[in-house]
């Protein structure tokens, strides 16, 4: 089953970020893919709070959520929305969800972004403090869909085994981790942590990222990853806007958990 990661630069206007997600998410299908991952803050890469929140739409309603339904739907392709900006009632901040929407356009999952970035990045005048503006999620959120049952995550999340734990024992046979990663930190554990979560879990993951340099000061790493169950790179895109897609072994990866049961022999 072929899985898509769409890397992007995405900006402070709206219109232009789901233009460029539009003509993404057709060459992810042009391609083949039956599922394609969009990165976290594909529609907006906020300067201030104060944006993200004019920015934020109704759960079921607005811009965003419209054009990522119209597409899955118009390229009969299953579309993990990254992240984006809901409302909360009576509350100030927003949540950072991840929208599931199956071939036909009908939302079928949602997964608040439950671990927040709120760190001095190491070796950098670099700070982020995302619960100032978000809320965090505390659902664990897993999905049946054309390539297994999938368990949902958000980049500062892949630091935390105990979540993937949860997912793999709700069935997910496979991750997805729309990331924007700071440089730095990327540069020293992007890769291995996503091959651990995979390793740990024999499960695929289908890390989307965004990539460069963004209006609001920040860049980000980039290098967009599909690994597979045994933590092989089956594709990635170093740097740039663009697509990449590898299709998923269902049959080896169920041959690997029966011959190397260890989500078996868990006590903890």
């Amino acid at each position: 089953m072929t899985v898509a990661a769409i890397q992007m630069t995405s900006g402070a206007e709206v219109a232009g970020n789901l233009a460029a997600a539009r003509r993404l998410l057709a060459q992810a299908a042009a391609a083949g893919a039956q599922v394609a991952v969009l990165p976290e803050n594909f529609a907006l890469m906020a300067r201030r709070d104060i944006e993200r929140r004019a920015a934020a739409e109704p759960h079921g309603d607005g811009p965003i959520q419209a054009m990522l339904a119209a597409v899955a739907r118009e390229l009969g392709m299953w579309v993990v929305g990254g992240t984006v900006p809901l409302q909360l009632p009576g509350e100030t901040r927003v949540a950072a969800a991840s929208l599931v929407y199956d071939a036909a356009g009908r939302e079928v999952a949602r997964y608040d972004k439950i671990h927040l970035f709120d760190v001095d990045v190491p070796g950098r005048s670099e700070s982020h403090r995302e619960s100032s503006g978000i809320r965090p999620g505390h659902e664990v959120v897993t999905v049946d869909t054309p390539v297994g049952r999938l368990g949902l995550a958000v980049c500062y999340d892949m630091r935390f085994p105990e979540l993937f734990r949860r997912m793999s024992a709700e069935g997910a046979t496979w991750f997805t981790l729309p990331s924007a990663f700071t440089v730095p930190t990327g540069r020293a554990h992007w890769e291995v942590l996503l091959r651990a979560r995979a390793v740990e879990n024999l499960c695929g993951v289908v890390a989307a990222a965004q990539s460069g340099f963004h209006p609001n000061g920040r860049e980000t790493w980039g290098d967009s990853l599909i690994v597979d169950h045994w933590g092989g790179v089956l594709a990635r895109l170093p740097r740039g806007e663009g697509v990449v897609t590898a299709a998923f072994d269902r049959e080896a990866q169920d041959a690997a958990r029966q011959a190397f049961p260890a989500l078996a022999h868990r006590v903890l």
